[in-house]
Formats: C-alpha cells, structure tokens, sequence
C-alpha cells in the first residue's frame, strides 16, 4: 500500500506539515487500518512513523480510494503538546490484554 500525498502545507507555528493524502486498497478492499496508513505516509513523506498523526481517514463510497488528513511534527514532544488525546490514542498500536503478554 502505497500513499500519494494530494498537498502538504507547512505550519510553523505549530512546527508540523499539515498533509492530505490518498490510499488506493484494490488488495484489501476494505479500509486499511488507520496504523498501516501512517506507516505508508512516512514512507513516502521519508519520515519517523511516530511523528505521523493521521487525523482522518475513510474511504470514498463506491471506490478503493480513501483519502485522508495527517500532521506530521518535527518531534514527538511538539506532537504530544498539540494534538488532542483522543487522536493520540487513535495513533498508538492497541496494546495487548495482561493475559496474552504472560503467555
């Protein structure tokens, strides 16, 4: 899976590239999850994964086309500073129940 950046513009207030980006899925056919995206996003952006934040993301009806938006930050700490935690947690790979870990 392969991202196409649609247009990025640079926020230096806030020290971050504000990215719109689309993702074809004909191999999946379902939205790929939010954590892939942000993966092919670094790729082509040639950046760390952990300063990607994707925003949005859904697929256009009818299509195997989602497009989405992104911020990506010059470090970790400005990213924690300025997103909203909500969008953080949606960012972080789910961790696994105490169960599994122990096994």
């Amino acid at each position: 899976m392969d991202a196409k950046v649609i247009s990025k513009n640079r926020n230096l207030l806030l020290k971050r590239r504000e990215v719109c980006f689309q993702v074809a899925h004909f191999e999946t056919g379902s939205t790929p999850p939010r954590l892939e995206a942000r993966k092919a996003i670094a790729r082509a952006l040639k950046t760390d994964a952990d300063l990607v934040f994707v925003k949005r993301f859904e697929t256009k009806t009818g299509t195997h086309t989602a497009i989405g938006l992104a911020n990506v930050y010059d470090s970790v700490e400005q990213a924690r500073l300025v997103e909203p935690e909500y969008i953080v947690k949606r960012n972080v790979p789910p961790e696994k129940p105490e169960e599994e870990k122990g096994e």
